[in-house]
């Protein structure tokens, strides 16, 4: 018996050393970064997160271009704006796929615009902002659309008569009914069951994709998805959010509009134009999927930006006080502040990009693939390696702003107080994988900040007298939990 436990001992450390030997020179024709040990890489080393203040502190020793092991794959990351520029706008097609990632097939099986790739994609895409256009993206009937969900916002906020309550709630709910009209038609009651189950389980699915169990989950999909734990409850949430959609499609099937209004509309009509087409990628499976993506994409992030905006705001009392003098001054002569006049409040603008700036609610995008070989930042990288654009350390990077690494608007203004704009601001990321909804978030992020400033003075509850600004970080990076005062003005 003996005899036989330290054969298998023998054998187990020899498979192991045979792993550690086949990493490493693996990891030699890599860019460089922290030895990989056999079976989990770099996940001690990363804390089990792929967290952009981790591998921003190993760029500087291992440079801009580095290699993380995530269990057995290798992710390459890439730091510094300059050679982000280079990645996703210079070799854009050469990086354009999304990393075939285990919970990404969960999610969403190679469906809609966010994780897909190939002919579908680029087809679910061109759709995708076509609809938004034909929708006023950009247009003044969507923005009266988010004036009105604004105010509702507002008084939600007065009813909370300045007491102390933690604002995340009301913002959510704002956000996820300005993604419901533009997709369904139509906003909820707040107290709707089925919209509080639409937007706990939007919430739920966003955050996991990069905490710790969600980056087990793509080390070892074999064995996370079958133990119990909050992932089965993620993906109970993803079939929730599943049946929602798919009951806002039927009810459209079974009361079809004679104008297309939302985005379920306009894409039945585009399924009914290609019914012959044996090879239409346009199916309700994608459009369900479309749906999915809309709220995940464009709910918890903006969520979390506004906020962000709210804590920092009582955090920087004096840059809370000069947004409200300059809003104001514009209110004065003007009796609505719309989108396309934003250059008229150029402090108030400087204050929304360098929030965006400061804790880049996205920090590290998602995962891209290579579609085939290339050279990037010096270092030749192989088809069907993962590559990870840690865009956060583009809005830190000292080459490009006056005050990196501080809560400044001035990083936004010129000498004269007008705004600038800066190459290096890429919250929405570049290139052919560039948000589709970037024009309605910042439409949103304007009108809705710019509302609760005129409308209140936010304050930190009595006794308290510091915030915590290190964040929670998830798929996106989003603020502990906090509590707040909006005091009517």
């Amino acid at each position: 018996m003996m005899e036989i436990n330290t054969l298998l001992l023998v054998l187990l450390v020899g498979l192991l050393f045979y792993h550690l030997i086949k990493i490493r020179i693996v990891a030699s024709r890599m860019p460089p970064g922290p030895p990989p040990l056999p079976i989990f890489g770099n996940l001690w080393t990363l804390k089990f997160q792929l967290h952009h203040k981790t591998t921003m502190k190993l760029a500087k020793t291992y440079g801009n271009t580095i290699t993380v092991w995530v269990g057995q794959t290798p992710i390459v990351v890439v730091h510094g704006y300059e050679a982000i520029r280079e990645g996703l706008t210079a070799n854009s097609e050469a990086i354009d796929m999304r990393a075939e990632r285990p919970f990404f097939n969960v999610y969403a099986n190679g469906q809609g615009v966010l994780v897909a790739n190939g002919y579908n994609w680029k087809q679910q895409r061109r759709l995708g902002t076509q609809i938004l256009r034909n929708l006023g993206l950009g247009k003044e009937s969507l923005q009266w659309k988010i004036h009105a969900e604004a105010r509702r916002m507002v008084d939600v906020f007065i009813a909370k008569k300045g007491t102390a309550h933690d604002p995340k709630n009301c913002l959510m709910n704002a956000v996820s009914n300005v993604v419901s009209v533009l997709s369904f038609g139509h906003i909820f009651s707040l107290d709707d069951d089925i919209f509080q189950d639409l937007v706990v389980a939007t919430d739920s699915v966003t955050h996991f994709f990069g905490t710790p169990l969600g980056q087990l989950y793509d080390a070892f999909p074999w064995l996370v998805h079958n133990m119990p734990g909050p992932q089965q409850k993620v993906i109970h949430n993803l079939k929730i959010l599943n049946h929602i959609l798919r009951q806002e499609i039927e009810s459209h099937k079974q009361n079809p509009s004679s104008e297309p209004t939302d985005v379920i509309d306009f894409y039945l009509e585009n399924i009914s134009k290609n019914e012959d087409d044996p090879a239409s990628v346009f199916t309700e499976i994608n459009l369900c999927q479309v749906l999915l993506d809309l709220f995940l994409a464009g709910s918890e992030t903006l969520t979390s930006t506004l906020r962000w905006a709210l804590l920092l705001m009582v955090s920087y009392p004096d840059i809370q006080e000069k947004v409200q003098s300059e809003l104001d001054a514009y209110f004065q002569t003007s009796p609505n502040l719309h989108y396309e006049n934003r250059k008229k409040v150029p402090y108030t603008l400087a204050v929304l990009h360098e929030i965006q700036r400061y804790v880049t609610v996205a920090p590290m995008g998602l995962p891209r693939q290579c579609a085939q070989d290339v050279k990037l930042n010096g270092y030749k990288i192989k088809k069907g390696t993962v590559v990870v654009f840690c865009l956060a350390s583009a809005h830190y990077d000292p080459n490009y702003w006056k005050f990196p690494n501080d809560f400044c608007p001035s990083n936004f203004l010129d000498k004269d107080g007008n705004f600038q704009s800066n190459d290096a601001f890429i919250p929405f990321s570049a290139g052919h994988r560039r948000c589709i909804g970037e024009n309605m978030a910042r439409m949103e992020f304007f009108i809705f900040f710019t509302s609760l400033l005129h409308a209140f003075t936010f304050r930190l509850p009595q006794g308290i007298t510091k915030v915590n600004i290190d964040g929670i970080f998830g798929t996106t990076f989003r603020p502990h939990p906090f509590h707040i005062c909006a005091i009517p003005r």
